[in-house]
């Protein structure tokens, strides 16, 4: 599950328009803002007093999976663990309640701007390829997110860490005012508690996954790693690293860890970038960066090569730009379909 102020036309259903309005007197629902399998993401509106508003997002399970009990514990499992996070780089959770049907919903933090995969398609609109110094300094914000997650402590101090187990660019929320923030730790779960999926399933997606992930392993620092790793290499390359006919060459392709440089298709890429994406997508847990903390500082020191800025103004520029592309696009794409659909002779 993913949001961003980035509409996608199109996916707008008669049941999305029954789901708006007011809920449990408390939130306007104004528009879908994003989907996925199981659940659908609104903008929304706090409201308060003396016509108070605040904007959120407002995250509600679709109606067939409403009574899936695995689900619901993931739902609830979600919450749970986004609510004891604290951290500018990961999205803040404001309320988890029932609506009058009894239906889980969870209010979170609205971030106005693009996910990581929208903003590497604006690029791609406006025939440009990422700049790497963005995507190094988007990679140090989301480690620091991710490590917030691994160095999570109990109320009386002690460890909980929690894995995210999901670290893809659609979880990546890069904001119009340049800050970075990670959501959906719907997968997510503490060492404290049990699995809370049955060992066969495999969770996530399925090409971000860490090659100890696909053989059974546990999600550790490590895996996030790997994911964050895969995330980059992607933002850099505009293609998938590992990929496949189905699911399961996808695996074998993760399994074999072959990860071709980026430097050798972008020279403009210090070799140093290079050298960090070996390490993170090492294929053996234990090659990889012991903690976030170390893979930040070694994006941090590629960034003293570069005299390119990367500041907050820089990444909001760039989310602007790339939010403006993806609008053109759909745009264009909405023209060409409806000329598409017209009479030959009211093409003339």
């Amino acid at each position: 599950m993913h949001y961003s102020a980035q509409m996608h036309p199109g996916h707008f259903t008669a049941t999305v328009a029954v789901m708006l309005g007011i809920l449990n007197s408390k939130y306007e629902l104004i528009e879908l803002a994003g989907e996925g399998g199981m659940a659908h993401v609104f903008r929304a509106n706090t409201l308060g007093a003396e016509g108070f508003r605040r904007p959120v997002a407002v995250k509600r399970i679709l109606e067939g999976f409403a009574d899936n009990a695995e689900f619901l514990e993931m739902f609830v499992e979600e919450a749970r663990v986004s609510a004891s996070l604290h951290h500018p780089n990961v999205v803040q959770i404001h309320d988890f309640d029932r609506d009058d049907a009894g239906h889980f919903y969870l209010v979170m933090e609205w971030v106005p701007g693009v996910n990581l995969l929208d903003w590497c398609e604006g690029h791609r609109l406006r025939g440009e390829r990422t700049p790497w110094h963005l995507v190094a300094a988007v990679g140090i914000e989301v480690s620091k997110g991710l490590g917030a997650a691994h160095e999570n402590t109990t109320e009386d101090g002690r460890l909980s860490p929690i894995y995210h187990r999901d670290v893809t660019p659609q979880n990546v929320l890069l904001s119009q005012y340049g800050y970075v923030k990670l959501t959906d730790f719907g997968l997510a779960r503490a060492t404290d508690r049990a699995r809370i999926t049955r060992e066969h399933i495999v969770k996530g997606k399925v090409s971000f996954l860490a090659p100890e992930l696909t053989e059974g392993g546990d999600p550790s620092p490590q895996s996030d790693i790997f994911g964050l790793g895969v995330l980059l290499w992607e933002s850099l390359m505009g293609r998938k690293l590992f990929h496949g006919p189905g699911p399961v060459d996808v695996v074998r392709a993760i399994q074999a860890a072959v990860i071709p440089s980026v430097c050798a298709e972008r020279p403009e890429i210090p070799r140093a970038f290079d050298d960090v994406l070996a390490q993170a997508l090492a294929r053996s847990a234990k090659d990889r960066y012991a903690t976030t903390r170390q893979m930040c500082r070694a994006l941090s020191n590629i960034l003293r090569l570069t005299p390119e800025g990367t500041d907050a103004d820089v990444i909001a520029r760039s989310v602007i730009n790339a939010r403006d592309a993806l609008r053109q696009g759909q745009i264009t794409s909405a023209l060409r379909t409806e000329a598409e659909a017209l009479p030959l002779t009211r093409r003339k």
